[in-house]
């Protein structure tokens, strides 16, 4: 992680399904845009993934009123296929992802650095959303 970023949050999740499913639904873009968001009232309208060290992924996030959006994108550091990835944002900002099977689940973990403009609780609110988001998703479809 990144010694200029100082809070380093955790979220997690344990996901009824498959690695595969998990690995399936986290990573392409058709699914992605079904589950991306914290909120009923925000929306991922677009999503890119070229998954490969290098590769870069975009998530076009908007709120469905249109009043705000944003782009989250970053670079990909280190892929292992259905175990880990990790990514750095375009602030610099460090991201790892682990994909542990626990029996008949698949345990989701996100290790990030914080930014500096929002409150810590509040992005860990935000990124455990979207994560229980994803959750949700997999488990239903």
């Amino acid at each position: 992680m990144n010694q200029s970023f100082t809070n380093i949050i955790t979220v997690s999740v344990s996901i009824n399904s498959t690695m595969e499913k998990v690995w399936k639904y986290w990573t392409e873009p058709v699914h992605i845009t079904k589950w991306n968001n914290a909120s009923p009232d925000w929306h991922t309208p677009k999503a890119e993934n070229d998954l490969r060290v290098g590769g870069k992924f975009l998530s076009r996030m908007e709120a469905r009123d249109g009043s705000f959006g944003f782009d989250f994108e970053g670079i990909y550091d280190k892929i292992i296929h259905q175990q880990r990835i990790e990514y750095t944002l375009l602030d610099n900002r460090k991201v790892k992802i682990s994909f542990t099977s626990e029996g008949n689940a698949v345990q989701v973990k996100e290790i990030f650095e914080a930014e500096k403009t929002n409150p810590i609780e509040m992005q860990r609110g935000g990124w455990q959303a979207i994560l229980d988001n994803f959750k949700r998703y997999v488990e239903s479809n």
